[in-house]
């Protein structure tokens, strides 16, 4: 098992044989937040659509979604799989792309950003498959722990022009967080899949 890199965390307890921190794994949340994203894009291009408030939670749950996995998942990823690079790369470039896509999102768009997500599914699916395969369970843990303390703290709007790696998306992301938080504190814009009438089962 290759050891992935982690931000400063508690030291296991010695005496506490075969001790798995609290909370779940990176692999698992990931899967789950990509089937709910699914969900969704189906809920949103059925016959019973709820258009509005479908777009504005379909973008805020993205936006949260692509910040957190390019502050933890994919460098993990990079670093516990060097062969991976050149892929890690190239799901950046399209996390941009889909941001942009997503900023000023309509219906007539929703088509192509429907087959943006697809493919970051399809792709971030097999980059976690790999690292599951050379992570412990206790690192998928603690990494899981830091995607979803990161995704709260994310963006909820589309800022493809701010850093795709850390250090400085683990600074700037949280800061620009915090005003698109409070314009939807203002607004009354709906950001989770909870907000919508009839949340999606994924």
């Amino acid at each position: 098992m290759s050891a992935v890199p982690l931000p400063p965390l508690p030291p296991t307890p010695a005496s506490e044989e075969g001790y798995r921190p609290a909370g779940r794994s990176i692999a698992d949340i990931v899967d789950r937040e990509h089937q709910q994203l699914l969900a969704l894009l189906d809920q949103l291009t059925g016959p019973d659509a709820t258009p509005q408030e479908g777009l504005a939670v379909l973008t805020a749950a993205l936006s949260r979604h692509l910040s957190a996995e390019e502050q933890y998942l994919l460098p993990a990823v990079r670093a516990a799989l060097p062969t991976a690079t050149g892929r890690v790369a190239a799901e950046i470039d399209a996390d941009a792309a889909l941001l942009a896509a997503l900023k000023g999102l309509t219906d007539e768009a929703l088509t192509d950003v429907a087959e943006r997500v697809r493919r970051h599914v399809d792709g971030v699916d097999g980059l976690v498959a790999e690292l599951r395969a050379v992570a412990t369970e206790e690192e998928l843990v603690r990494l899981g722990n830091r995607l979803e303390i990161a995704e709260e703290a994310a963006p909820t709007r589309p800022h493809p022009g701010t850093p795709a790696t850390p250090p400085w998306n683990r600074i700037v992301e949280p800061a620009v967080g915090v005003v698109d938080k409070v314009l939807d504190a203002v607004t009354r814009r709906p950001t989770y899949l909870e907000d919508l009438p009839e949340p999606p089962r994924g």
